[in-house]
Protein backbone atom coordinates (compact mmCIF):
# COMPACT_ATOMS: atom_id res chain seq x y z
CA UNK A 1 0.00 0.00 0.00
CA UNK A 2 1.08 3.36 -0.84
CA UNK A 3 -0.63 6.12 1.73
CA UNK A 4 -0.44 9.42 0.88
CA UNK A 5 -1.39 11.20 3.69
CA UNK A 6 0.94 11.95 6.71
CA UNK A 7 3.93 10.83 5.17
CA UNK A 8 2.81 6.87 4.22
CA UNK A 9 0.35 6.20 2.47
CA UNK A 10 -20.21 -13.81 0.52
CA UNK A 11 -19.49 -15.73 2.47
CA UNK A 12 -22.79 -16.80 4.14
CA UNK A 13 -22.98 -19.36 1.33
CA UNK A 14 -25.95 -19.93 3.51
CA UNK A 15 -25.25 -23.03 5.21
CA UNK A 16 -28.79 -23.64 6.27
CA UNK A 17 -29.41 -22.45 9.78
CA UNK A 18 -31.28 -24.48 12.63
CA UNK A 19 -35.25 -23.06 12.64
CA UNK A 20 -34.16 -21.17 15.83
CA UNK A 21 -33.16 -17.58 15.19
CA UNK A 22 -29.54 -16.29 15.59
CA UNK A 23 -28.81 -15.28 19.34
CA UNK A 24 -26.89 -12.54 20.45
CA UNK A 25 -24.43 -14.52 22.41
CA UNK A 26 -22.14 -17.47 22.28
CA UNK A 27 -23.25 -20.94 22.01
CA UNK A 28 -22.83 -22.26 25.92
CA UNK A 29 -19.46 -24.10 26.14
CA UNK A 30 -20.82 -27.15 28.00
CA UNK A 31 -18.01 -29.92 27.99
CA UNK A 32 -16.92 -29.73 25.02
CA UNK A 33 -16.23 -26.08 25.31
CA UNK A 34 -12.47 -27.39 25.13
CA UNK A 35 -12.67 -27.80 21.34
CA UNK A 36 -13.96 -23.92 20.36
CA UNK A 37 -11.69 -22.36 17.89
CA UNK A 38 -10.29 -19.50 18.89
CA UNK A 39 -11.54 -15.98 17.88
CA UNK A 40 -8.16 -14.52 16.91
CA UNK A 41 -5.29 -16.39 14.51
CA UNK A 42 -2.84 -15.30 17.44
CA UNK A 43 -1.79 -12.00 16.28
CA UNK A 44 -1.09 -9.98 19.97
CA UNK A 45 -1.21 -6.44 17.83
CA UNK A 46 -4.68 -7.52 16.48
CA UNK A 47 -5.98 -10.07 18.93
CA UNK A 48 -9.64 -10.53 16.87
CA UNK A 49 -8.34 -10.69 13.75
CA UNK A 50 -8.69 -14.29 12.37
CA UNK A 51 -9.64 -17.18 14.03
CA UNK A 52 -7.96 -20.65 15.82
CA UNK A 53 -8.14 -23.83 14.79
CA UNK A 54 -8.63 -24.20 11.25
CA UNK A 55 -7.21 -23.36 7.80
CA UNK A 56 -8.97 -21.94 4.61
CA UNK A 57 -8.21 -23.82 1.39
CA UNK A 58 -10.44 -21.35 -0.93
CA UNK A 59 -13.23 -19.06 -0.91
CA UNK A 60 -16.40 -19.22 -3.18
CA UNK A 61 -18.10 -15.77 -3.44
CA UNK A 62 -21.26 -14.67 -4.79
CA UNK A 63 -22.20 -11.49 -4.26
CA UNK A 64 -25.19 -9.73 -6.00
CA UNK A 65 -24.65 -5.37 -5.63
CA UNK A 66 -27.22 -2.78 -6.53
CA UNK A 67 -25.35 0.99 -6.04
CA UNK A 68 -28.71 2.60 -5.83
CA UNK A 69 -29.54 1.18 -2.55
CA UNK A 70 -26.01 0.15 -1.33
CA UNK A 71 -27.75 -3.55 -0.85
CA UNK A 72 -25.77 -6.78 -0.72
CA UNK A 73 -26.39 -9.96 -1.04
CA UNK A 74 -23.89 -12.64 -0.68
CA UNK A 75 -23.26 -16.57 -0.26
CA UNK A 76 -19.72 -17.57 1.26
CA UNK A 77 -18.35 -21.14 0.75
CA UNK A 78 -15.26 -21.79 2.52
CA UNK A 79 -13.09 -24.96 2.34
CA UNK A 80 -11.28 -25.17 5.29
CA UNK A 81 -9.24 -28.07 7.48
CA UNK A 82 -9.75 -28.42 11.17
CA UNK A 83 -6.28 -28.01 12.81
CA UNK A 84 -7.66 -29.14 16.16
CA UNK A 85 -11.29 -30.80 17.35
CA UNK A 86 -13.68 -28.02 16.86
CA UNK A 87 -17.01 -27.90 18.95
CA UNK A 88 -17.49 -24.43 17.21
CA UNK A 89 -15.09 -21.79 15.16
CA UNK A 90 -15.23 -18.51 14.52
CA UNK A 91 -14.99 -16.48 10.90
CA UNK A 92 -14.95 -12.84 11.03
CA UNK A 93 -17.56 -10.23 9.89
CA UNK A 94 -18.95 -7.01 10.47
CA UNK A 95 -22.20 -5.70 9.68
CA UNK A 96 -24.32 -7.71 7.29
CA UNK A 97 -26.80 -9.48 8.62
CA UNK A 98 -26.61 -13.50 8.11
CA UNK A 99 -29.59 -15.67 7.73
CA UNK A 100 -28.16 -19.38 7.00
CA UNK A 101 -25.21 -21.41 7.88
CA UNK A 102 -24.44 -24.49 7.11
CA UNK A 103 -21.37 -27.19 7.77
CA UNK A 104 -20.95 -29.82 5.23
CA UNK A 105 -24.26 -29.52 3.89
CA UNK A 106 -25.97 -29.83 7.44
CA UNK A 107 -27.59 -26.79 9.06
CA UNK A 108 -25.03 -25.17 11.69
CA UNK A 109 -26.18 -23.29 14.87
CA UNK A 110 -24.39 -19.19 14.36
CA UNK A 111 -24.21 -16.27 16.67
CA UNK A 112 -23.10 -12.97 16.71
CA UNK A 113 -20.83 -10.67 18.73
CA UNK A 114 -18.10 -8.40 18.26
CA UNK A 115 -17.06 -8.69 14.73
CA UNK A 116 -17.23 -12.52 15.33
CA UNK A 117 -19.21 -14.81 13.90
CA UNK A 118 -19.36 -18.46 15.77
CA UNK A 119 -20.85 -21.21 13.95
CA UNK A 120 -21.62 -24.83 15.68
CA UNK A 121 -21.76 -27.50 13.55
CA UNK A 122 -24.28 -29.95 13.80
CA UNK A 123 -20.83 -32.39 14.63
CA UNK A 124 -17.91 -31.92 15.87
CA UNK A 125 -15.27 -31.29 13.55
CA UNK A 126 -12.13 -33.73 13.79
CA UNK A 127 -8.44 -32.31 13.87
CA UNK A 128 -7.54 -33.02 10.15
CA UNK A 129 -10.57 -33.66 8.59
CA UNK A 130 -11.53 -31.10 5.91
CA UNK A 131 -14.96 -29.09 5.81
CA UNK A 132 -16.77 -26.89 3.94
CA UNK A 133 -18.98 -23.84 5.42
CA UNK A 134 -21.84 -21.98 3.69
CA UNK A 135 -22.72 -18.61 4.89
CA UNK A 136 -25.66 -16.55 3.62
CA UNK A 137 -26.26 -12.74 4.60
CA UNK A 138 -26.91 -9.01 3.64
CA UNK A 139 -27.40 -5.81 3.96
CA UNK A 140 -25.59 -2.70 3.42
CA UNK A 141 -22.11 -2.77 4.35
CA UNK A 142 -20.41 -0.32 6.58
CA UNK A 143 -16.49 0.51 5.74
CA UNK A 144 -13.89 0.35 8.35
CA UNK A 145 -12.21 3.41 9.48
CA UNK A 146 -8.06 4.02 10.64
CA UNK A 147 -8.00 7.67 12.37
CA UNK A 148 -4.26 7.41 12.21
CA UNK A 149 -3.59 7.59 8.72
CA UNK A 150 -5.18 5.46 6.48
CA UNK A 151 -8.87 6.52 6.45
CA UNK A 152 -11.44 4.62 4.81
CA UNK A 153 -10.78 1.12 3.80
CA UNK A 154 -13.25 -2.52 3.02
CA UNK A 155 -16.21 -2.35 0.70
CA UNK A 156 -16.32 1.73 -0.03
CA UNK A 157 -19.82 2.25 -1.77
CA UNK A 158 -19.44 4.49 -4.16
CA UNK A 159 -21.79 6.60 -6.65
CA UNK A 160 -21.56 4.12 -9.62
CA UNK A 161 -20.61 1.01 -7.33
CA UNK A 162 -17.83 0.10 -4.67
CA UNK A 163 -13.86 0.69 -4.30
CA UNK A 164 -13.38 -2.40 -2.47
CA UNK A 165 -9.72 -2.25 -0.70
CA UNK A 166 -9.30 -3.80 2.64
CA UNK A 167 -5.55 -3.45 4.25
CA UNK A 168 -5.11 -4.57 6.47
CA UNK A 169 -8.53 -6.23 7.90
CA UNK A 170 -11.83 -4.56 5.93
CA UNK A 171 -12.95 -7.88 4.03
CA UNK A 172 -15.02 -8.73 6.79
CA UNK A 173 -16.71 -5.67 5.66
CA UNK A 174 -18.06 -7.49 2.48
CA UNK A 175 -17.73 -11.59 3.21
CA UNK A 176 -17.24 -13.96 6.33
CA UNK A 177 -13.28 -15.03 6.61
CA UNK A 178 -10.54 -15.84 8.57
CA UNK A 179 -9.38 -12.14 7.93
CA UNK A 180 -6.01 -12.42 8.74
CA UNK A 181 -2.89 -12.65 6.25
CA UNK A 182 -1.33 -15.72 7.88
CA UNK A 183 -4.31 -17.85 6.43
CA UNK A 184 -4.09 -17.41 2.65
CA UNK A 185 -6.05 -19.54 0.60
CA UNK A 186 -7.51 -19.32 -3.25
CA UNK A 187 -10.55 -17.58 -4.54
CA UNK A 188 -13.42 -17.42 -7.04
CA UNK A 189 -15.54 -14.50 -7.15
CA UNK A 190 -19.32 -14.39 -9.04
CA UNK A 191 -20.29 -10.86 -9.13
CA UNK A 192 -23.73 -9.40 -9.77
CA UNK A 193 -24.68 -6.11 -10.99
CA UNK A 194 -27.02 -3.71 -12.79
CA UNK A 195 -26.01 -4.05 -16.48
CA UNK A 196 -23.95 -1.54 -17.46
CA UNK A 197 -21.39 -1.81 -14.98
CA UNK A 198 -18.45 -3.74 -14.40
CA UNK A 199 -16.36 -5.74 -11.94
CA UNK A 200 -13.11 -6.25 -11.49
CA UNK A 201 -11.51 -8.18 -9.26
CA UNK A 202 -8.20 -10.51 -8.76
CA UNK A 203 -6.72 -13.24 -10.74
CA UNK A 204 -8.72 -13.73 -14.41
CA UNK A 205 -11.86 -13.99 -15.73
CA UNK A 206 -13.11 -17.38 -15.61
CA UNK A 207 -15.95 -17.20 -18.46
CA UNK A 208 -17.23 -14.44 -20.15
CA UNK A 209 -19.84 -11.64 -18.38
CA UNK A 210 -23.61 -12.97 -19.04
CA UNK A 211 -26.49 -10.49 -18.83
CA UNK A 212 -29.93 -11.19 -17.70
CA UNK A 213 -33.14 -9.13 -16.83
CA UNK A 214 -31.02 -6.24 -16.49
CA UNK A 215 -28.13 -7.63 -14.55
CA UNK A 216 -24.76 -8.26 -15.31
CA UNK A 217 -22.69 -11.38 -13.92
CA UNK A 218 -19.08 -11.48 -13.95
CA UNK A 219 -17.09 -14.52 -12.96
CA UNK A 220 -13.31 -14.16 -12.00
CA UNK A 221 -10.90 -16.67 -10.30
CA UNK A 222 -7.42 -16.49 -8.43
CA UNK A 223 -6.12 -19.75 -7.65
CA UNK A 224 -2.42 -18.79 -6.35
CA UNK A 225 -3.04 -18.44 -2.14
CA UNK A 226 -4.18 -14.85 -1.14
CA UNK A 227 -4.24 -12.98 1.67
CA UNK A 228 -7.75 -11.70 2.46
CA UNK A 229 -6.97 -8.17 2.56
CA UNK A 230 -5.65 -8.34 -1.24
CA UNK A 231 -9.20 -9.50 -2.46
CA UNK A 232 -11.07 -6.80 -4.38
CA UNK A 233 -14.39 -6.86 -6.55
CA UNK A 234 -14.23 -3.24 -7.46
CA UNK A 235 -17.08 -2.16 -9.07
CA UNK A 236 -18.42 0.85 -11.46
CA UNK A 237 -18.07 2.12 -14.88
CA UNK A 238 -14.69 1.41 -16.88
CA UNK A 239 -12.97 1.60 -19.81
CA UNK A 240 -10.69 -1.52 -20.09
CA UNK A 241 -7.85 -2.88 -21.93
CA UNK A 242 -6.01 -6.39 -21.81
CA UNK A 243 -3.04 -7.89 -23.46
CA UNK A 244 -0.10 -9.14 -22.92
CA UNK A 245 2.75 -7.26 -21.79
CA UNK A 246 5.89 -6.74 -24.16
CA UNK A 247 7.36 -10.27 -21.71
CA UNK A 248 4.33 -11.88 -22.35
CA UNK A 249 2.45 -11.83 -19.28
CA UNK A 250 -1.72 -11.03 -19.66
CA UNK A 251 -2.30 -7.78 -18.74
CA UNK A 252 -5.71 -6.14 -17.52
CA UNK A 253 -5.97 -2.11 -17.10
CA UNK A 254 -9.43 -0.84 -16.27
CA UNK A 255 -10.16 3.20 -15.57
CA UNK A 256 -13.23 5.21 -14.40
CA UNK A 257 -14.20 7.35 -17.60
CA UNK A 258 -12.54 10.51 -15.71
CA UNK A 259 -9.02 8.96 -16.09
CA UNK A 260 -9.72 7.65 -19.50
CA UNK A 261 -6.84 9.75 -21.34
CA UNK A 262 -4.46 7.70 -19.33
CA UNK A 263 -6.00 4.32 -19.27
CA UNK A 264 -3.20 3.26 -22.60
CA UNK A 265 -0.50 4.72 -20.25
CA UNK A 266 -1.50 2.77 -17.01
CA UNK A 267 -1.88 -0.59 -19.05
CA UNK A 268 2.00 0.02 -21.14
CA UNK A 269 3.85 1.33 -18.00
CA UNK A 270 1.93 -1.53 -15.51
CA UNK A 271 3.27 -4.33 -18.34
CA UNK A 272 6.71 -2.90 -18.40
CA UNK A 273 7.30 -2.75 -14.82
CA UNK A 274 6.16 -6.27 -14.30
CA UNK A 275 8.12 -7.45 -16.75
CA UNK A 276 11.35 -5.43 -15.17
CA UNK A 277 10.46 -6.70 -11.77
CA UNK A 278 10.65 -10.40 -13.28
CA UNK A 279 14.03 -10.02 -13.74
CA UNK A 280 15.47 -8.32 -10.51
CA UNK A 281 13.04 -9.91 -8.18
CA UNK A 282 12.50 -13.29 -9.63
CA UNK A 283 9.82 -14.91 -11.67
CA UNK A 284 6.81 -12.89 -11.83
CA UNK A 285 4.46 -15.05 -9.38
CA UNK A 286 1.12 -15.06 -10.69
CA UNK A 287 -1.36 -15.89 -14.03
CA UNK A 288 -1.82 -11.77 -14.92
CA UNK A 289 -0.67 -8.11 -14.28
CA UNK A 290 -2.88 -4.97 -14.66
CA UNK A 291 -3.81 -1.61 -12.88
CA UNK A 292 -7.75 -1.00 -11.38
CA UNK A 293 -7.83 3.57 -11.64
CA UNK A 294 -11.11 4.13 -9.58
CA UNK A 295 -12.74 7.64 -9.48
CA UNK A 296 -13.00 7.39 -5.57
CA UNK A 297 -10.69 9.81 -3.51
CA UNK A 298 -9.16 7.44 -1.01
CA UNK A 299 -5.85 9.12 -0.61
CA UNK A 300 -3.78 5.72 -1.07
CA UNK A 301 -3.20 2.87 -3.37
CA UNK A 302 -3.52 -0.99 -2.44
CA UNK A 303 -1.46 -3.78 -4.04
CA UNK A 304 -4.29 -5.82 -4.50
CA UNK A 305 -3.29 -8.91 -6.02
CA UNK A 306 -2.97 -8.93 -9.84
CA UNK A 307 -5.12 -5.93 -9.05
CA UNK A 308 -3.21 -3.11 -7.54
CA UNK A 309 -5.91 -0.34 -6.88
CA UNK A 310 -5.34 3.18 -7.35
CA UNK A 311 -8.15 5.84 -5.63
CA UNK A 312 -9.22 9.10 -7.24
CA UNK A 313 -5.91 10.05 -9.00
CA UNK A 314 -3.55 8.95 -12.34
CA UNK A 315 -0.62 6.60 -11.08
CA UNK A 316 2.79 8.17 -11.16
CA UNK A 317 5.50 5.43 -12.68
CA UNK A 318 6.91 5.62 -8.91
CA UNK A 319 3.68 4.64 -7.22
CA UNK A 320 3.32 1.74 -10.03
CA UNK A 321 6.39 0.58 -9.53
CA UNK A 322 5.66 0.14 -5.36
CA UNK A 323 2.24 -1.75 -5.84
CA UNK A 324 3.81 -3.64 -8.48
CA UNK A 325 6.78 -4.80 -6.12
CA UNK A 326 4.14 -5.70 -3.89
CA UNK A 327 3.22 -8.70 -5.73
CA UNK A 328 6.43 -10.43 -4.64
CA UNK A 329 6.79 -8.34 -0.98
CA UNK A 330 3.23 -8.79 0.08
CA UNK A 331 1.27 -11.01 -1.71
CA UNK A 332 3.24 -13.92 -2.93
CA UNK A 333 5.71 -13.74 0.09
CA UNK A 334 3.07 -12.48 2.93
CA UNK A 335 4.02 -11.62 6.57
CA UNK A 336 3.04 -14.03 9.24
CA UNK A 337 1.77 -11.07 11.91
CA UNK A 338 1.27 -7.42 10.89
CA UNK A 339 4.18 -6.30 13.06
CA UNK A 340 6.70 -7.13 10.21
CA UNK A 341 4.71 -5.27 7.95
CA UNK A 342 8.56 -3.50 6.67
CA UNK A 343 8.84 -6.45 4.87
CA UNK A 344 6.20 -5.37 2.80
CA UNK A 345 6.74 -1.61 2.62
CA UNK A 346 10.07 -1.14 3.30
CA UNK A 347 10.51 -3.38 0.11
CA UNK A 348 8.19 -1.79 -2.01
CA UNK A 349 9.43 1.63 -0.87
CA UNK A 350 12.85 0.58 -1.92
CA UNK A 351 11.27 -0.85 -5.29
CA UNK A 352 10.55 2.78 -6.14
CA UNK A 353 14.12 4.08 -5.71
CA UNK A 354 15.60 0.70 -7.60
CA UNK A 355 13.02 2.00 -10.54
CA UNK A 356 14.22 5.82 -10.21
CA UNK A 357 17.75 3.92 -11.08
CA UNK A 358 16.59 2.09 -13.74
CA UNK A 359 14.95 5.15 -15.50
CA UNK A 360 18.59 7.08 -15.31
CA UNK A 361 17.07 9.31 -12.68
CA UNK A 362 17.90 9.83 -9.20
CA UNK A 363 20.18 6.21 -7.44
CA UNK A 364 19.28 4.53 -4.75
CA UNK A 365 22.11 5.41 -3.11
CA UNK A 366 20.92 9.43 -3.62
CA UNK A 367 17.64 9.00 -2.60
CA UNK A 368 19.26 6.92 0.66
CA UNK A 369 21.04 10.06 1.58
CA UNK A 370 18.49 12.40 0.86
CA UNK A 371 16.08 11.14 3.59
CA UNK A 372 19.35 10.49 6.13
CA UNK A 373 20.25 14.27 5.94
CA UNK A 374 17.12 15.31 7.06
CA UNK A 375 18.29 15.07 10.77
CA UNK A 376 19.09 13.07 13.81
CA UNK A 377 15.87 14.82 15.37
CA UNK A 378 13.22 13.78 12.33
CA UNK A 379 10.10 11.75 13.88
CA UNK A 380 11.15 9.09 11.44
CA UNK A 381 13.98 7.94 13.64
CA UNK A 382 11.73 7.24 16.90
CA UNK A 383 9.77 5.12 15.23
CA UNK A 384 11.60 1.51 15.03
CA UNK A 385 10.26 0.37 11.17
CA UNK A 386 11.12 -3.58 12.44
CA UNK A 387 8.15 -3.21 15.00
CA UNK A 388 5.35 -1.93 13.13
CA UNK A 389 2.74 -0.64 15.79
CA UNK A 390 -0.77 -1.69 15.50
CA UNK A 391 -2.32 1.81 16.01
CA UNK A 392 0.31 3.51 13.78
CA UNK A 393 0.73 1.01 11.48
CA UNK A 394 1.14 2.46 7.86
CA UNK A 395 3.51 5.06 9.62
CA UNK A 396 6.26 6.31 6.99
CA UNK A 397 9.04 5.14 9.31
CA UNK A 398 7.80 1.40 7.83
CA UNK A 399 8.14 2.75 4.07
CA UNK A 400 11.00 4.76 4.24
CA UNK A 401 12.94 3.66 6.68
CA UNK A 402 12.62 0.51 6.00
CA UNK A 403 13.43 1.26 2.30
CA UNK A 404 16.89 2.69 3.80
CA UNK A 405 17.66 -0.51 6.22
CA UNK A 406 17.73 -2.20 2.78
CA UNK A 407 20.08 0.46 1.17
CA UNK A 408 22.30 -0.22 4.09
CA UNK A 409 21.80 -4.04 3.67
CA UNK A 410 22.85 -3.70 -0.17
CA UNK A 411 26.01 -1.71 0.78
CA UNK A 412 27.03 -3.90 3.53
CA UNK A 413 27.30 -7.14 1.18
CA UNK A 414 27.68 -5.37 -2.07
CA UNK A 415 25.55 -6.01 -5.01
CA UNK A 416 25.68 -9.70 -6.55
CA UNK A 417 25.17 -11.13 -3.26
CA UNK A 418 22.13 -8.28 -2.33
CA UNK A 419 20.11 -9.00 -5.61
CA UNK A 420 20.65 -12.90 -5.29
CA UNK A 421 19.37 -12.53 -1.86
CA UNK A 422 16.45 -10.80 -3.10
CA UNK A 423 16.12 -13.36 -5.87
CA UNK A 424 16.06 -16.52 -3.42
CA UNK A 425 13.96 -14.61 -0.90
CA UNK A 426 11.21 -14.65 -3.06
CA UNK A 427 11.99 -18.58 -4.40
CA UNK A 428 12.30 -19.91 -1.19
CA UNK A 429 9.41 -18.82 0.11
CA UNK A 430 6.77 -18.79 -2.72
CA UNK A 431 3.32 -18.26 -1.92
CA UNK A 432 4.15 -18.66 1.80
CA UNK A 433 4.28 -16.52 4.69
CA UNK A 434 7.47 -14.64 6.39
CA UNK A 435 9.09 -13.44 9.12
CA UNK A 436 11.57 -10.54 9.54
CA UNK A 437 13.62 -13.42 11.44
CA UNK A 438 13.95 -15.49 8.42
CA UNK A 439 14.83 -12.38 5.94
CA UNK A 440 17.83 -11.64 8.13
CA UNK A 441 19.04 -15.19 8.72
CA UNK A 442 18.91 -15.84 4.75
CA UNK A 443 20.99 -12.50 4.35
CA UNK A 444 23.56 -14.07 6.74
CA UNK A 445 23.50 -17.75 5.21
CA UNK A 446 24.52 -15.84 1.47
CA UNK A 447 26.57 -12.91 2.94
CA UNK A 448 28.83 -15.09 5.42
CA UNK A 449 28.51 -11.98 7.75
CA UNK A 450 26.78 -11.41 11.19
CA UNK A 451 24.40 -8.68 10.14
CA UNK A 452 22.73 -8.92 13.15
CA UNK A 453 24.26 -5.43 14.36
CA UNK A 454 23.15 -3.51 10.78
CA UNK A 455 19.54 -4.79 11.04
CA UNK A 456 19.17 -3.46 14.36
CA UNK A 457 20.56 -0.48 14.28
CA UNK A 458 18.01 0.36 11.22
CA UNK A 459 15.20 -1.71 12.03
CA UNK A 460 14.92 -1.88 16.08
CA UNK A 461 16.76 1.53 17.62
CA UNK A 462 14.76 4.30 18.01
CA UNK A 463 17.41 6.84 16.89
CA UNK A 464 19.54 7.42 13.58
CA UNK A 465 21.89 4.76 12.78
CA UNK A 466 25.50 6.01 12.29
CA UNK A 467 26.81 5.75 8.99
CA UNK A 468 30.02 3.54 8.56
Amino acid sequence: MRIRRRGAAVLVALISVLACAPTDEPPPRSAAGRHTGAPGIGDPDFPQDGNGGYDVAHYSLTVDYTPATKRLTGLTKIRAKATQDLSSFNLDLTGLDVAKVSVDGSPARFSRKDGELTVTPAARLDAGSPFTAEISYSGSPTPAKDTANLGTYGFIPTADGAFVASEPNGSKTWFPSNDHPADKATFDFTVTVPAGLTVVANGEQSASPSTAGGRTTYRWSERHPMATYLATATIGKFEVRQGRSPGGIPTYAAVDPKFKTGLDRVYNVSGEITDYWSTVFGAYPFSSTGAIVDDYSAGYALENQTKPLYGGFDPDEGIIAHELAHQWFGDSLTIKRWKDLWLNEGFATYAEWLWSEHRGKKTADTIFKDFYNRGAKDPMWSYPPGRAKPGDLFNESVYTRGGMALHALRKAVGDPTFFKLLKTWTAEHRYGNVTTRQFVDLSERLSGKDLDPLFDAWLFQPRRPTLA
